[in-house]
């Protein structure tokens, strides 16, 4: 549901990121957080990664706020990328540790799909978690995307990880 330019479920709300969600960002880039993706980032990476996300021109990023308190609990976002010489979204989310196993995820994936399909510019969105990341592949098929199969998938840039190609038709 869409309300004053909010993305909402029944008990999380998407915000658009800002200035002060690096704090936010901070708090995933543990080890723990960044385990499937290469590990933490050092604090000029984290800043830099802070800057694409206030900056980003192909996609949306925003914070994953639970409601109706507004706690800030993770993240999500999709973006364009090439696929296989196609246009698509490539979509991605973190929710901390401390809110895990309560829907926060499946809920926000949710919501990032219908905007996805707001947006209406792509038949396809992507998400590449590891093979080895059982969460968020559970996600993906809880949440109706269609595994395409295993792929080599480079993340972070330098490093080749063995990931799931899980993929949504919006146009459905």
């Amino acid at each position: 549901m869409r309300q004053n330019g909010l993305v909402s479920g029944e008990f999380i709300r998407l915000e658009p990121w800002d200035e002060g969600d690096l704090a936010l960002l901070r708090r995933i880039n543990t080890p723990e957080m960044r385990k499937y993706v290469g590990g933490p980032e050092t604090e000029a990476q984290v800043l830099a990664r802070h800057s694409r996300y206030l900056n980003l021109k192909n996609g949306r990023m925003f914070r994953i706020e639970l409601l109706p308190e507004g706690e800030h609990v993770g993240s999500i976002a999709f973006w364009n990328r090439i696929w296989r010489g196609e246009e698509v979204y490539e979509t991605g989310w973190n929710v901390l540790p401390e809110f895990q196993g309560r829907g926060i995820g499946m809920a926000a994936v949710h919501a990032i799909i219908n905007t996805a399909r707001h947006d209406n510019k792509h038949r396809w969105l992507h998400a590449y978690p590891s093979v080895n990341n059982a969460a968020s592949n559970a996600i993906c098929r809880k949440a109706g995307f269609e595994l395409a199969g295993e792929t080599d998938f480079e993340y972070p840039p330098g490093q080749i990880m063995r990931s799931h190609d899980w993929r949504f038709d919006l146009h459905l």
